[in-house]
Protein backbone atom coordinates (compact mmCIF):
# COMPACT_ATOMS: atom_id res chain seq x y z
CA UNK A 1 0.00 0.00 0.00
CA UNK A 2 1.19 3.41 -1.26
CA UNK A 3 1.38 5.44 2.30
CA UNK A 4 2.89 8.73 2.38
CA UNK A 5 5.50 10.83 -0.01
CA UNK A 6 6.32 14.41 0.43
CA UNK A 7 10.05 15.91 1.61
CA UNK A 8 11.58 14.73 4.57
CA UNK A 9 11.07 17.79 6.99
CA UNK A 10 7.08 17.08 6.65
CA UNK A 11 7.38 14.12 8.01
CA UNK A 12 9.71 14.40 10.23
CA UNK A 13 7.41 17.69 11.91
CA UNK A 14 4.52 15.57 12.73
CA UNK A 15 6.42 12.83 13.36
CA UNK A 16 8.85 14.81 16.42
CA UNK A 17 5.80 16.00 17.47
CA UNK A 18 4.31 13.09 19.07
CA UNK A 19 7.38 10.96 19.57
CA UNK A 20 8.73 13.02 22.57
CA UNK A 21 6.30 10.85 24.84
CA UNK A 22 7.15 7.27 23.58
CA UNK A 23 9.79 5.32 26.21
CA UNK A 24 12.33 3.30 24.85
CA UNK A 25 11.71 0.52 27.51
CA UNK A 26 8.14 -0.79 27.92
CA UNK A 27 6.28 -3.92 28.89
CA UNK A 28 4.17 -3.62 25.73
CA UNK A 29 6.63 -3.39 23.17
CA UNK A 30 4.12 -1.83 20.66
CA UNK A 31 4.25 1.32 23.11
CA UNK A 32 7.94 1.87 21.09
CA UNK A 33 5.98 2.29 18.10
CA UNK A 34 3.90 5.43 16.47
CA UNK A 35 0.76 4.89 14.56
CA UNK A 36 0.43 6.41 11.27
CA UNK A 37 -3.26 6.00 9.81
CA UNK A 38 -4.53 7.37 6.68
CA UNK A 39 -7.56 8.83 4.77
CA UNK A 40 -6.86 10.28 1.70
CA UNK A 41 -4.61 12.49 1.99
CA UNK A 42 -4.28 13.01 5.74
CA UNK A 43 -1.87 10.89 7.91
CA UNK A 44 -2.28 11.32 11.51
CA UNK A 45 0.51 10.34 14.06
CA UNK A 46 -0.33 9.23 17.58
CA UNK A 47 2.10 7.94 20.16
CA UNK A 48 1.22 6.89 24.01
CA UNK A 49 2.98 5.82 26.85
CA UNK A 50 -0.96 4.71 28.04
CA UNK A 51 -0.56 7.57 30.83
CA UNK A 52 -0.60 10.56 27.93
CA UNK A 53 -1.74 10.40 24.17
CA UNK A 54 -0.56 12.63 21.19
CA UNK A 55 -1.91 12.79 18.55
CA UNK A 56 -1.33 15.25 15.08
CA UNK A 57 -2.13 15.06 11.27
CA UNK A 58 -0.73 17.05 8.11
CA UNK A 59 -1.40 15.90 4.64
CA UNK A 60 1.09 13.67 3.47
CA UNK A 61 -1.06 10.86 2.12
CA UNK A 62 -0.38 9.32 -1.59
CA UNK A 63 -2.31 6.29 -2.77
CA UNK A 64 -6.14 5.21 -3.35
CA UNK A 65 -5.88 3.13 -0.25
CA UNK A 66 -6.77 3.93 3.30
CA UNK A 67 -5.37 1.69 6.17
CA UNK A 68 -3.34 1.86 9.20
CA UNK A 69 -0.35 0.69 10.91
CA UNK A 70 2.60 1.14 13.48
CA UNK A 71 6.23 1.41 13.12
CA UNK A 72 9.07 1.93 15.81
CA UNK A 73 8.87 6.11 16.39
CA UNK A 74 12.94 6.11 17.17
CA UNK A 75 13.98 4.15 13.90
CA UNK A 76 12.07 6.34 11.71
CA UNK A 77 13.40 9.54 13.53
CA UNK A 78 16.82 8.25 13.53
CA UNK A 79 16.60 7.66 9.60
CA UNK A 80 14.72 10.62 8.27
CA UNK A 81 16.99 12.61 10.05
CA UNK A 82 20.25 11.15 8.71
CA UNK A 83 18.73 11.95 4.88
CA UNK A 84 19.65 14.68 3.34
CA UNK A 85 17.67 18.32 4.21
CA UNK A 86 15.09 18.31 1.20
CA UNK A 87 15.34 14.85 -0.50
CA UNK A 88 11.60 13.38 -1.21
CA UNK A 89 11.03 10.60 1.10
CA UNK A 90 8.11 7.46 0.06
CA UNK A 91 6.71 5.50 2.53
CA UNK A 92 4.95 2.06 1.25
CA UNK A 93 3.46 -0.82 3.84
CA UNK A 94 3.04 -4.26 2.64
CA UNK A 95 3.44 -7.65 3.97
CA UNK A 96 3.97 -5.93 8.04
CA UNK A 97 6.99 -4.36 6.72
CA UNK A 98 7.21 -0.65 5.98
CA UNK A 99 9.64 0.19 2.90
CA UNK A 100 11.14 3.89 3.33
CA UNK A 101 12.81 5.06 0.21
CA UNK A 102 14.74 8.25 -0.78
CA UNK A 103 16.95 8.80 -3.71
CA UNK A 104 19.32 5.80 -3.48
CA UNK A 105 18.59 4.97 0.03
CA UNK A 106 16.12 2.26 1.52
CA UNK A 107 14.82 1.08 4.46
CA UNK A 108 12.56 -2.23 5.52
CA UNK A 109 11.11 -1.72 9.13
CA UNK A 110 9.16 -4.71 10.79
CA UNK A 111 5.58 -3.37 11.56
CA UNK A 112 2.64 -4.02 14.16
CA UNK A 113 -1.07 -3.79 13.48
CA UNK A 114 -2.66 -0.89 14.09
CA UNK A 115 -5.59 -2.34 15.52
CA UNK A 116 -3.28 -4.17 18.43
CA UNK A 117 -2.34 -0.54 19.25
CA UNK A 118 -3.63 0.99 22.91
CA UNK A 119 -5.06 4.20 22.47
CA UNK A 120 -6.40 6.44 25.30
CA UNK A 121 -9.88 6.61 25.68
CA UNK A 122 -10.54 10.34 25.39
CA UNK A 123 -13.51 11.65 27.69
CA UNK A 124 -16.76 12.90 26.22
CA UNK A 125 -17.81 14.74 29.63
CA UNK A 126 -15.55 17.85 30.77
CA UNK A 127 -16.36 20.05 33.71
CA UNK A 128 -14.53 23.01 32.32
CA UNK A 129 -13.42 24.44 28.92
CA UNK A 130 -11.66 27.40 28.42
CA UNK A 131 -8.20 28.89 25.98
CA UNK A 132 -5.36 30.70 26.40
CA UNK A 133 -2.79 31.87 24.45
CA UNK A 134 0.04 29.32 24.08
CA UNK A 135 2.48 31.96 25.15
CA UNK A 136 0.61 32.72 28.02
CA UNK A 137 0.23 28.85 29.10
CA UNK A 138 3.95 28.23 28.13
CA UNK A 139 4.96 31.25 30.37
CA UNK A 140 2.97 29.88 33.47
CA UNK A 141 4.16 26.75 33.05
CA UNK A 142 7.87 28.08 32.80
CA UNK A 143 7.67 29.64 36.01
CA UNK A 144 6.79 26.94 38.12
CA UNK A 145 7.89 23.84 36.32
CA UNK A 146 11.35 23.77 38.11
CA UNK A 147 9.66 22.82 41.41
CA UNK A 148 8.25 20.32 40.70
CA UNK A 149 9.28 16.90 42.54
CA UNK A 150 10.88 14.15 40.80
CA UNK A 151 9.80 10.70 41.72
CA UNK A 152 8.53 11.58 44.74
CA UNK A 153 6.80 8.11 47.00
CA UNK A 154 4.19 11.66 47.61
CA UNK A 155 2.86 11.16 44.07
CA UNK A 156 0.31 14.12 44.25
CA UNK A 157 4.23 16.55 44.06
CA UNK A 158 5.23 14.80 40.95
CA UNK A 159 3.14 17.44 39.17
CA UNK A 160 1.80 20.89 38.33
CA UNK A 161 -1.48 21.92 40.43
CA UNK A 162 -3.97 23.96 37.76
CA UNK A 163 -6.75 26.28 39.28
CA UNK A 164 -9.73 27.42 37.88
CA UNK A 165 -11.65 30.15 39.79
CA UNK A 166 -13.65 32.80 38.56
CA UNK A 167 -11.57 34.72 35.57
CA UNK A 168 -8.11 33.61 36.80
CA UNK A 169 -6.24 30.38 36.36
CA UNK A 170 -3.08 29.42 38.67
CA UNK A 171 -0.38 27.34 38.58
CA UNK A 172 1.74 25.90 41.29
CA UNK A 173 4.33 23.52 42.19
CA UNK A 174 6.26 22.11 45.20
CA UNK A 175 8.89 19.77 46.05
CA UNK A 176 8.27 20.35 49.99
CA UNK A 177 11.35 22.27 49.88
CA UNK A 178 9.88 24.87 47.80
CA UNK A 179 7.00 26.07 45.97
CA UNK A 180 6.40 28.27 42.78
CA UNK A 181 3.31 29.92 42.03
CA UNK A 182 1.89 31.93 38.66
CA UNK A 183 -1.58 33.13 37.31
CA UNK A 184 -2.80 34.80 34.34
CA UNK A 185 -6.67 36.24 33.93
CA UNK A 186 -8.79 35.11 31.48
CA UNK A 187 -10.70 38.00 30.30
CA UNK A 188 -14.60 37.39 30.40
CA UNK A 189 -14.54 33.55 31.89
CA UNK A 190 -16.30 32.69 34.81
CA UNK A 191 -14.35 29.42 35.68
CA UNK A 192 -15.93 27.47 38.32
CA UNK A 193 -13.15 26.58 40.58
CA UNK A 194 -11.65 23.26 39.76
CA UNK A 195 -7.95 22.16 41.23
CA UNK A 196 -6.31 19.10 39.57
CA UNK A 197 -2.82 17.89 39.31
CA UNK A 198 -1.12 17.68 35.95
CA UNK A 199 1.74 14.79 35.61
CA UNK A 200 5.72 16.55 35.29
CA UNK A 201 5.82 14.47 31.95
CA UNK A 202 2.93 16.39 30.20
CA UNK A 203 3.83 19.16 31.45
CA UNK A 204 7.61 19.36 30.22
CA UNK A 205 6.46 17.84 26.85
CA UNK A 206 3.48 20.64 26.71
CA UNK A 207 6.44 23.24 27.27
CA UNK A 208 8.09 21.83 24.25
CA UNK A 209 5.31 21.61 22.15
CA UNK A 210 4.02 24.89 22.87
CA UNK A 211 5.05 28.03 20.43
CA UNK A 212 5.35 31.78 21.36
CA UNK A 213 2.73 32.73 19.30
CA UNK A 214 -0.59 34.35 20.22
CA UNK A 215 -2.28 31.50 18.84
CA UNK A 216 -5.25 29.93 20.94
CA UNK A 217 -5.02 26.49 23.39
CA UNK A 218 -8.13 24.87 24.10
CA UNK A 219 -8.24 23.15 27.51
CA UNK A 220 -10.81 20.84 28.45
CA UNK A 221 -10.44 19.43 32.12
CA UNK A 222 -12.85 16.47 33.37
CA UNK A 223 -12.66 14.18 36.78
CA UNK A 224 -9.79 12.25 35.51
CA UNK A 225 -8.27 13.96 32.31
CA UNK A 226 -7.20 16.87 30.99
CA UNK A 227 -7.31 17.78 26.87
CA UNK A 228 -4.95 20.56 25.58
CA UNK A 229 -5.81 21.23 21.70
CA UNK A 230 -3.38 23.84 19.83
CA UNK A 231 -2.58 23.92 15.94
CA UNK A 232 -3.05 20.35 14.69
CA UNK A 233 -1.94 18.74 18.00
CA UNK A 234 -3.77 17.06 20.60
CA UNK A 235 -2.49 16.00 23.94
CA UNK A 236 -4.73 14.18 25.98
CA UNK A 237 -3.55 13.43 29.46
CA UNK A 238 -4.05 11.40 32.92
CA UNK A 239 -4.21 13.75 35.79
CA UNK A 240 -2.36 12.78 38.95
CA UNK A 241 -5.29 11.79 41.80
CA UNK A 242 -4.28 12.87 45.35
CA UNK A 243 -4.46 16.08 47.90
CA UNK A 244 -2.23 19.09 46.66
CA UNK A 245 -1.00 20.74 49.76
CA UNK A 246 -2.87 23.75 50.43
CA UNK A 247 -0.33 26.74 48.79
CA UNK A 248 -2.05 29.58 50.45
CA UNK A 249 -0.96 28.02 53.66
CA UNK A 250 2.41 28.29 52.35
CA UNK A 251 2.93 31.47 51.34
CA UNK A 252 3.88 33.74 53.48
CA UNK A 253 2.18 36.95 54.29
CA UNK A 254 2.99 40.15 56.80
CA UNK A 255 6.69 40.13 56.34
CA UNK A 256 8.50 43.05 56.65
CA UNK A 257 12.39 42.94 55.96
CA UNK A 258 12.74 43.08 51.87
CA UNK A 259 15.74 43.58 50.02
CA UNK A 260 15.75 44.10 46.00
CA UNK A 261 18.59 42.89 43.87
CA UNK A 262 19.93 42.64 40.45
CA UNK A 263 18.69 39.30 39.50
CA UNK A 264 21.87 39.26 37.30
CA UNK A 265 24.27 39.91 40.22
CA UNK A 266 22.44 37.52 42.61
CA UNK A 267 22.69 34.71 39.88
CA UNK A 268 26.33 35.65 39.19
CA UNK A 269 27.63 35.73 43.18
CA UNK A 270 25.72 32.96 43.87
CA UNK A 271 26.83 30.74 40.35
CA UNK A 272 30.52 31.71 41.55
CA UNK A 273 30.16 30.75 45.55
CA UNK A 274 28.64 27.48 44.34
CA UNK A 275 31.50 26.19 42.75
CA UNK A 276 32.66 25.38 46.30
CA UNK A 277 29.80 23.53 47.05
CA UNK A 278 29.35 19.55 46.46
CA UNK A 279 26.57 17.43 45.70
CA UNK A 280 25.97 16.17 48.99
CA UNK A 281 25.96 19.56 50.57
CA UNK A 282 24.63 22.79 48.36
CA UNK A 283 24.40 25.09 51.07
CA UNK A 284 25.38 28.81 51.48
CA UNK A 285 24.54 31.15 54.14
CA UNK A 286 23.53 34.38 53.13
CA UNK A 287 23.94 37.59 55.17
CA UNK A 288 21.49 40.94 54.55
CA UNK A 289 22.60 43.97 56.46
CA UNK A 290 21.62 47.82 55.04
CA UNK A 291 22.67 48.21 51.50
CA UNK A 292 24.84 44.66 51.98
CA UNK A 293 24.39 41.13 51.23
CA UNK A 294 27.37 38.85 52.10
CA UNK A 295 26.84 34.99 50.32
CA UNK A 296 29.19 32.37 52.05
CA UNK A 297 29.81 28.73 51.18
CA UNK A 298 32.57 26.68 52.80
CA UNK A 299 33.55 22.77 51.95
CA UNK A 300 34.82 19.38 53.88
CA UNK A 301 38.31 20.90 52.42
CA UNK A 302 37.99 23.70 54.29
CA UNK A 303 37.72 25.99 51.13
CA UNK A 304 35.37 28.90 51.05
CA UNK A 305 34.04 31.75 48.63
CA UNK A 306 32.25 34.68 49.80
CA UNK A 307 30.45 37.46 47.90
CA UNK A 308 29.44 40.61 48.62
CA UNK A 309 26.24 42.59 46.66
CA UNK A 310 24.77 46.24 46.97
CA UNK A 311 20.89 45.66 47.71
CA UNK A 312 18.49 47.66 48.48
CA UNK A 313 17.88 47.12 52.37
CA UNK A 314 16.80 49.25 55.62
CA UNK A 315 15.26 45.90 58.37
CA UNK A 316 17.78 45.30 60.67
CA UNK A 317 20.46 42.58 59.54
CA UNK A 318 19.15 38.72 59.20
CA UNK A 319 21.41 35.65 58.45
CA UNK A 320 20.05 32.66 56.86
CA UNK A 321 21.29 29.77 55.13
CA UNK A 322 19.90 28.08 51.43
CA UNK A 323 19.75 25.31 49.44
CA UNK A 324 21.49 27.37 46.35
CA UNK A 325 20.61 25.46 43.78
CA UNK A 326 16.62 26.54 44.63
CA UNK A 327 17.55 29.81 44.15
CA UNK A 328 19.63 29.40 40.89
CA UNK A 329 16.60 27.72 39.53
CA UNK A 330 14.12 30.74 39.91
CA UNK A 331 16.50 33.19 38.79
CA UNK A 332 17.67 31.49 36.11
CA UNK A 333 13.83 31.24 35.03
CA UNK A 334 12.93 34.91 36.03
CA UNK A 335 13.45 37.84 33.26
CA UNK A 336 13.20 40.52 35.20
CA UNK A 337 16.23 42.96 35.87
CA UNK A 338 15.56 42.86 39.83
CA UNK A 339 14.06 40.72 42.66
CA UNK A 340 12.42 40.75 45.31
CA UNK A 341 13.39 38.71 48.57
CA UNK A 342 11.10 38.97 52.23
CA UNK A 343 12.53 37.70 55.04
CA UNK A 344 10.64 35.96 58.04
CA UNK A 345 14.10 35.31 60.73
CA UNK A 346 16.64 32.95 60.42
CA UNK A 347 14.12 29.70 60.55
CA UNK A 348 11.12 31.02 58.07
CA UNK A 349 10.40 30.25 54.55
CA UNK A 350 11.49 33.37 52.46
CA UNK A 351 9.91 34.86 49.85
CA UNK A 352 11.09 35.99 46.24
CA UNK A 353 8.68 37.86 43.71
CA UNK A 354 8.86 40.44 40.96
CA UNK A 355 8.82 44.01 41.86
CA UNK A 356 5.68 45.34 40.98
CA UNK A 357 3.96 42.16 39.31
CA UNK A 358 1.62 40.13 42.48
CA UNK A 359 1.36 37.37 40.00
CA UNK A 360 4.49 35.39 40.71
CA UNK A 361 5.86 33.85 44.34
CA UNK A 362 8.55 31.74 44.83
CA UNK A 363 8.62 30.21 48.53
CA UNK A 364 12.15 28.53 49.74
CA UNK A 365 12.56 27.00 53.21
CA UNK A 366 15.76 27.50 55.08
CA UNK A 367 18.76 25.27 55.27
CA UNK A 368 20.56 24.64 58.56
CA UNK A 369 24.21 25.21 58.32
Amino acid sequence: MQFIKANRDAILKPLQTVAGIVERRHTLPILANVLLQKTGEDVSFLATDVEIQIRTTAQLGVGKEDGGTTVSARKLIDILRSLPDSVEVSIKVENKRATIQAGKSRFALQTLAADEFPTVAVNDQFTASFSLPQKQLKHLFHMVHFAMAQQDIRYYLNGLLLVTDGSHVKVVATDGHRLAFCEAEIEGAALARQEVIIPRKTVLELQRLLSEADDPVLIDVSGNQVRFRFGEVEMVSKLVEGKFPDYQRVIPQGYTKRAVISRDGLAASLGRASILTSDKFKGVRVSVAPGLMKIQTSNAEQEEAVEELEIDYTAEPLEIGFNVSYLQDVLGNLKTESVQIDFGDANTSALMTVPDDERFRYVVMPMRI
